[in-house]
C-alpha cells in the first residue's frame, strides 16, 4: 500500500495534475462563450481537448478515492486492481514528446502480395478503428484508394484525441501477415506486407520554422470519389497538393467543401515536411525519444501469423500473444504500452 501511494503521488506530479485541472477550468470558460462555434474547427478542438482532459482527471480521481479507501480497509484483490489501474495511468508520464498530445495522421499502404496485401490494409485499418473506438477518440478518413478486386491500396486518416500521436507513433513500420489465402482456390499460405505511417497533426502555429511558400505549391482540384455520398461528387472538392521543392504529394477528399480539404492537405504536408527535416538532421532514435521513426519497408515491426499456428509478435519488444482474433479486433494495448516504455 505504501508503494502504491508513493507511486500515485509521483504520478500526479509527473503529469502535472494541478495544471491539467487549471486547463479544464480555462477550457470550460471558453466553451461557455456564445461565439465558440463561429469557428467550427476551433470549437471541435476545444471540446475534444476538454472531454479528453476530463476523462483523464476522472480516472485519476477515481483511483485516488480507491487508494484512500484501501488505506483504511486493505483488500488484496482490490489492491491488485488499483495497481493495474495505476500502471495504465503511469504510461502518461512516458508521453512527454513535443507533439505527443497531438492528433495523429495515419496512413496504411499495401506492399507485396497483390490483392492479399490490399485485404491486409483493410484488416489493419479495422484493427486501428476498433482501438480508437475503445479509447473514445474520433477517426476521419482523409483519402482512400480501393483495391481493384478487394481491400484497400492506400488509406490516410486522422485520429483525433489527446495523446493520439503519442500512443500510436511507434506503430510506424512494416506489418507482416502470414495466413491461408482466401483469394486462392488452393488456400496456399501467403505472406503479405503493409506499411504504416504515423505523423502528428501539425498546424502553422506548431511549426513556424517550416515556411510553406505559395509559389512552392501546385494545387489540383478534382471530383472526390467514394466518401461523403453524392453531394461530394457533384463538384471538384478533392484536393491534390504537390510540394514542388520536395516532390511530396498529398491528397484530401474527406470533406464536402474544397476549403476544408485544402486545410487538411496543408496540415498533412506540414507534418510530412517535419518528418523530412528529422530525417535530414539524421538524429538518432534515442535522442528523439520516439518522436521520429522512419516508416520504411525495411523496418518490420510486427508479425501476425494466422497459419499454420496463431501468433502476433512484436519484433522490437518481444511481446507476443496467441489471441490473434482479439488483436485484429483492436486489442493492441499490450504492444503499444510495451513499446512506449522502452522509448
Amino acid at each position: 500500500m505504501e508503494d502504491l501511494l508513493n507511486r500515485f503521488v509521483k504520478l500526479k506530479e509527473s503529469i502535472d495534475y494541478e495544471g491539467k485541472k487549471e486547463r479544464v477550468r480555462l477550457l470550460e470558460t471558453e466553451v461557455s462563450k456564445p461565439d465558440l462555434w463561429s469557428d467550427a474547427d476551433r470549437a471541435r478542438s476545444v471540446t475534444q481537448e476538454l472531454a479528453d482532459l476530463k476523462r483523464e482527471i476522472e480516472k485519476i480521481d477515481e483511483l485516488g478515492e480507491t487508494i484512500s479507501i484501501l488505506k483504511e480497509i486493505p483488500d488484496e484483490n482490490e489492491v491488485a486492481k488499483a495497481e493495474k489501474a495505476l500502471s495504465k495511468l503511469e504510461l502518461l508520464s512516458f508521453l512527454s514528446g513535443k507533439y505527443d498530445q497531438k492528433n495523429a495522421l495515419m496512413a496504411i499502404h499495401a506492399g507485396q502480395g497483390g490483392t492479399e496485401a490490399m485485404d491486409w490494409v483493410s484488416m489493419l485499418f479495422r484493427m486501428y478503428s476498433r482501438y480508437v473506438e475503445t479509447r473514445g477518440w474520433g477517426l476521419d478518413v482523409i483519402d482512400m484508394t480501393s483495391g481493384e478486386e478487394a481491400g484497400i491500396k492506400s488509406i490516410t486518416f486522422e485520429i483525433s484525441g489527446k495523446y493520439a500521436y503519442g500512443y500510436l507513433k511507434n506503430e510506424a513500420g512494416t506489418h507482416r501477415l502470414v495466413r491461408q489465402s482466401p483469394f486462392n482456390a488452393d488456400k496456399l499460405r501467403q505472406t503479405s506486407f503493409a506499411l504504416v505511417e504515423v505523423l502528428p497533426e501539425l498546424e502553422e502555429v506548431d511549426l513556424p520554422e517550416i515556411n510553406i511558400k505559395d509559389e512552392d505549391l501546385s494545387w489540383q482540384f478534382v471530383r472526390s470519389g467514394g466518401h461523403g455520398g453524392q453531394n461530394v461528387n457533384k463538384v471538384s472538392t478533392a484536393v491534390r497538393l504537390t510540394h514542388i521543392p520536395t516532390g511530396i504529394v498529398v491528397t484530401a477528399q474527406s470533406e464536402r467543401f474544397q476549403e476544408q480539404n485544402r486545410k487538411i492537405a496543408l496540415n498533412l504536408l506540414r507534418s510530412k515536411l517535419w518528418i523530412l527535416e528529422k530525417e535530414r538532421a539524421g538524429k538518432e532514435k534515442k535522442e528523439l525519444k520516439g518522436d521520429y521513426r522512419p516508416a520504411s519497408w525495411g523496418t518490420q515491426i510486427r508479425s501476425y501469423v494466422l497459419h499454420p499456428y496463431k501468433m502476433v509478435k512484436d519484433l522490437r519488444t518481444g511481446v507476443e500473444t496467441g489471441k490473434t482474433e482479439a488483436v485484429l479486433d483492436g486489442e493492441i494495448e499490450d504492444f503499444i504500452d510495451a513499446e512506449l516504455k522502452i522509448n
